[in-house]
């Protein structure tokens, strides 16, 4: 059969189809396999246990009282569709629930669902970059190509391919600074190079549709700082373009995130969050928060795409929403357990390679450790299909610089994402066969 452009441009392989194919392949694989590559969350006893209450109440009539405006919720989620925007209880929970916290004085209209956070951004990037209409001119009176603009390289795997033609994608390397974690060395950390991103000629001749970043970083656990964000948000004020941030492991749920720093929003500011990395990835629920123009745009896509968001993620959040069990769930289980696995990942590391040219991305958030190996031998591309061979899953980075040409970056061809998300007995051989394999290509080229 013969394919569109359109149909051309998904069926090439790409990072996130190898990786999704990767671990479903793992899953039904006879052989055990290390899985310490894919994005899913792990499994949390508390977690687990809140959501199935909140399964079963849905689902149970008597637990609400038999009351016939509550015997519709319990049902609605699966009988009936939303309007293109979304489930109308859990975008007035979301509305409470925000303002409660952090007094943005939203509505309704400043809040739409989406089928998952890759489905939001796929509307994002495709509302805000690429061909502009003739009225939209660049510097020149020529009309223009919008690109969206990622501040900091290395940035998520999932954003490459998502443009309907082409890929729009500006990215600017980072400052790489040597620093210690927990009084020890043989880490490092990205930062913003502002200097590079102010000299930018696309930005000046307005050939930037929006500036994109997530916090924490997928994949380096990475977080920029409030002074960061705050410069990132006057920039964008600047140029007249939206400033997007990913926030589906940031605050405040799941809240994987450790350092000192604050959530911002306003009218220029696009929020996205996801109920996945708090436990239901499999519900497929994404929620921006935006300037009422954004919410109407990304409702008419869902009315196009997907007819209207799905429901049933929406309803077992929604009461824990209006009660603050989210962020309980979040701030006292969610963020611990990470924060834990995070320590024990990084010590076994350091026990198989403590004497090898490791250095560990500062663990700040997220549920992956971003290695670097200063000068291995092979590219992690190759080390990717050496550690599959032997039932151990990881992403290596060349994936992760979307608008970036990375054929002479050396760097983007020496790291590795590793989850962290994996039970302990997982974490430690996984890491084993990482250092037998590491520790051996570089005594190798000796």
């Amino acid at each position: 059969m013969k394919f569109s452009k359109f149909g051309q441009k998904f069926i090439q392989p790409t990072g996130i189809s190898q990786l999704m194919d990767d671990l479903g392949d793992a899953l039904k694989s006879d052989k055990p396999v290390n899985m310490l590559g894919g994005g899913n969350p792990a499994r949390i006893e508390a977690v687990n246990e809140l959501f199935l209450e909140t399964y079963q109440a849905l689902g149970s009539d008597g637990s609400f009282n038999n009351s016939e405006e509550t015997n519709s919720t319990a049902t609605s989620s699966m009988a009936n569709y939303s309007n293109p925007q979304g489930d109308a209880a859990f975008i007035d929970a979301l509305v409470g629930f925000f303002n409660r916290h952090y007094d943005w004085d939203l509505t309704a209209e400043n809040i739409a669902l989406t089928n998952g956070s890759q489905n939001a951004f796929f509307y994002l990037f495709n509302l805000f970059g690429g061909a502009f209409s003739d009225n939209e001119l660049d510097a020149g009176g020529q009309s223009v190509d919008k690109s969206i603009l990622l501040p900091l390289a290395p940035e998520y795997i999932g954003y490459s391919d998502v443009h309907v033609e082409g890929q729009h994608f500006m990215a600017v390397l980072p400052h790489i600074d040597e620093v210690t974690h927990d009084g020890e060395e043989g880490f490092f950390k990205y930062r913003v190079d502002f200097e590079a991103l102010e000299n930018l000629t696309e930005l000046k001749e307005k050939r930037i549709g929006a500036i994109c970043c997530s916090r924490p970083t997928n994949p380096t656990g990475n977080v920029l700082t409030d002074e960061e964000m705050a410069h990132l948000a006057e920039i964008a004020k600047r140029y007249d373009v939206p400033l997007i941030i990913d926030n589906a492991y940031g605050m405040p749920f799941p809240n994987i995130i450790y350092s000192d720093v604050t959530l911002s929003w306003d009218d220029n500011t696009i929020l996205c969050f996801s109920l996945s990395k708090i436990g239901l990835p499999g519900v497929r629920t994404g929620i921006i928060v935006a300037a009422p123009e954004v919410i109407e745009a990304v409702s008419a896509m869902n009315a196009v795409v997907n007819l209207s968001p799905t429901r049933f993620g929406a309803s077992i959040a929604t009461p824990l929403m209006k009660n603050d069990a989210i962020k309980d769930l979040s701030d006292n289980d969610i963020k611990p357990f990470y924060q834990q696995q995070a320590k024990t990942a990084v010590a076994l590391l350091k026990k198989e390679l403590g004497n090898y040219p490791l250095s560990i991305h500062k663990p700040e958030g997220a549920i992956f450790l971003w290695l670097w190996f200063k000068g291995l031998p092979i590219t992690t591309l190759e080390l990717y299909e050496i550690l599959k061979d032997k039932g151990t899953l990881i992403v290596p980075s060349e994936y992760f610089f979307p608008g970036i040409d990375v054929s002479d970056y050396k760097h983007a061809h020496e790291c590795i994402r590793m989850s962290i998300a994996a039970d302990e007995d997982t974490l430690e051989k996984g890491i084993a066969v990482i250092g037998e394999v590491v520790r051996g290509l570089y005594d190798k080229a000796k």
